[in-house]
């Protein structure tokens, strides 16, 4: 069973997902977290890995990983620890690799090089059907010949189990995606959610260890896709094993996952739990990815201090060269409208889209760079507003070699002249 967790580790949790995210913020000094999907998560706390110090019980162990295909390199050595009963999500876009990991650990693609220990066992030479492990593929695979009981029971029949056990598990794998009363149903006559229950079932139904999950949700449309990502959480934690799931859309890591690893070009770029990589992202790239930003080039003077716009405003960071050019990200909900003389800088609010928790407002500054706010207070276009930014809420880092582009805003290369037009 697991508690509301409430944390109070000052800057580091300082805020919370905006609540299209999935959270609810109570408490922004103390970093108070409470979920908001009560029926799955069963207020389900947000500790990072515990609360306390545990042994470490790694499952699966990525050593080095590295893979081309044909001159491309899809992967550039990937060293990862999965932990035994966590959701694990790769999140990245389109040719990242998250995919050819996953596809790695289900013995499905052999490695170039690098190692995959399975509970302290080298497994590279072990073919997929001799792995504690299932797979569930976005297009569900189902044998439309067969019925539900008869889809699900597939594995089970291939290892000659008895059958009283097959009609045992099988009732239980159907009851745990709510489907019971459906296994004399034909394929064809089940919706896409329907289907991609059975899927499930069908890989739970002979007790892996580990599952894994290459998109599965991409077929469904948002609502039905929203409900099932609450039940893939509710019926990972029922099960107690280990989720491996691959996705591009990080509301779906956001929602579901205990950790989230940030792929690009074949590399992971961040670790950690949901409010960590949105919170506190590693680089420019991991900021834009999860979650919208206002990226702008800035210099860091001194310590704790940031010039960007031919302004200074004071920041919490440290440990940058004086004069350092570096990447300074903050979040859309951290921007306060404020009236025009309280602003530490102003602008012009361009457009307002009513978000239905928030509007969003995009704010062309004077130096041409347009802005993006949430805020619940609205604006009219066509207004001069100031704009303040606590300390804490800047996040300063590194400059990045290359950064993702946007086509929307000034952020990502929008000229004043289009924001205006």
């Amino acid at each position: 069973m697991k508690f509301l967790c409430l944390s109070a580790d000052g800057l580091n949790q300082r805020r919370l997902l905006p609540l299209d995210g999935g959270f609810l913020r109570l408490g922004a000094a103390a970093g108070i977290f409470l979920s908001t999907v009560f029926d799955a998560f069963a207020f389900t706390g947000i500790c990072g890995r515990g609360m306390h110090a545990m042994p470490e019980q790694f499952i699966i162990r990525l050593k080095n990983l590295t893979k081309s295909f044909e001159d491309t390199k899809v992967l550039k050595g990937i060293d990862l620890d999965i932990r035994d009963k966590e959701f694990v999500t790769f999140l990245g876009p389109s040719g990242c690799g998250k995919t050819t990991t996953l596809r790695i650990i289900g013995g499905f693609t052999e490695p170039d090089a690098g190692d995959v220990f399975f509970e302290g066992k080298r497994i590279n030479d072990l073919p997929p059907y001799k792995r504690q492990v299932n797979t569930v593929f976005q297009r569900y695979a189902l044998f439309p010949h067969l019925n539900v009981f008869e889809n699900v029971a597939f594995g089970l029949r291939l290892t000659k189990t008895p059958e009283d056990q097959i009609n045992k598990r099988v009732a239980e794998m159907l009851s745990l995606v709510n489907l019971k009363n459906f296994q004399k149903r034909r394929i064809e006559q089940l919706s896409g959610g329907q289907q991609q229950r059975i899927a499930i079932a069908r890989a739970l139904v002979n007790h892996p260890k580990v599952l894994l999950l290459d998109e599965p949700l991409g077929a469904l449309d948002l609502k039905l896709r929203k409900e099932m990502q609450a039940e893939l959480k509710a019926i990972q934690q029922r099960m107690g094993i280990t989720f491996i799931y691959v996705t591009h859309d990080q509301e779906e890591a956001l929602t579901m996952s205990d950790t989230i690893v940030v792929m690009r070009d074949g590399e992971i770029q961040q670790i950690g739990t949901p409010q960590d990589v949105y919170n506190e992202p590693k680089n420019a790239f991991v900021a834009d990815f999860i979650g919208e930003s206002n990226i702008v080039d800035a210099v860091m003077p001194e310590d704790k201090a940031v010039s960007f716009h031919g302004k200074t405003l004071p920041c919490v960071d440290v440990g940058f060269a004086p004069g350092e050019a570096v990447d300074m990200v903050i979040r859309p909900e951290d921007l306060k409208v404020v009236p025009l003389e309280e602003g530490q800088f102003t602008g012009k609010v361009q457009m307002v889209i009513f978000k239905g928790v928030h509007y969003e407002m995009r704010v062309l500054d004077d130096t041409g760079f347009l802005w993006t706010i949430h805020s619940t207070i609205c604006e009219d276009a066509g207004k001069e507003i100031g704009m303040r930014v606590a300390p804490f809420d800047i996040h300063i880092m590194k400059k990045m070699k290359k950064r993702r582009k946007k086509p929307t805003d000034k952020v990502s290369g929008r000229s004043k002249k289009e924001a205006e037009g």
